[in-house]
């Protein structure tokens, strides 16, 4: 069949054949939405998988004994204009983190879709080269503002529903990235 496309801020055609998951999302305890995500498998298929398994939990406990899931772990770094920072479920301070492959997978691609980041990207945090576990970030600037991103994070999805969430999440960053209030992922997992 034809995927049916629609398009997002970003101008970027919506994929209906690509899988979509959810982040129900809090902050200071208040329940405040969800927010859905495109994830982009006809592009970075690898990266896709790692975070649309750990929205849903499937793949059970990890080497760190620690249940390979999003639920229940904090945005830790939230940089206003910039990047709200989670997935670290191992620590919660962006210090941890693993993916479903072991400890690191490789950087996937930066051609296409997965090259440029924009408002509402999704896109894999890293501390280096070939670092990918866990920790992923929603952009929340535009051209200069996260140009440098370009060809260092693999942009692996983008928001389709919920940037009004997103930019909430926002407020309870600083300009050091540290949170004012704890915004956490109450419950996450894949739509189709």
């Amino acid at each position: 069949p034809v995927p049916r496309l629609s398009f997002t801020m970003s101008n970027i055609e919506v994929d209906e054949n690509n899988p979509q998951v959810f982040l129900d999302m809090s902050i200071a305890g208040r329940e405040v939405g969800r927010i859905v995500i495109e994830l982009f498998s006809d592009q970075v298929p690898r990266t896709a998988e790692n975070f649309r398994c750990l929205c849903t939990g499937e793949k059970g406990m990890g080497q760190n004994q620690k249940l390979l899931h999003f639920r229940g772990s904090v945005f830790h770094r939230i940089m206003p204009g910039f990047v709200c920072q989670g997935g670290d479920f191992t620590r919660g301070d962006g210090r941890g983190g693993e993916s479903i492959y072991g400890p690191r997978f490789s950087d996937e691609s930066f051609v296409g879709k997965a090259s440029t980041h924009f408002p509402g990207c999704l896109s894999m945090a890293n501390c280096g080269p070939n670092t990918q576990s866990s920790q992923f970030f929603i952009s929340l600037g535009k051209g200069e503002q996260v140009e440098h991103l370009n060809g260092k994070h693999v942009v692996f999805g983008q928001v389709l529903q919920g940037m009004n969430i997103v930019r909430w999440m926002e407020q309870a960053g600083s300009r050091t990235g540290a949170t004012h209030a704890a915004v956490k992922i109450v419950d996450c997992g894949q739509l189709k």
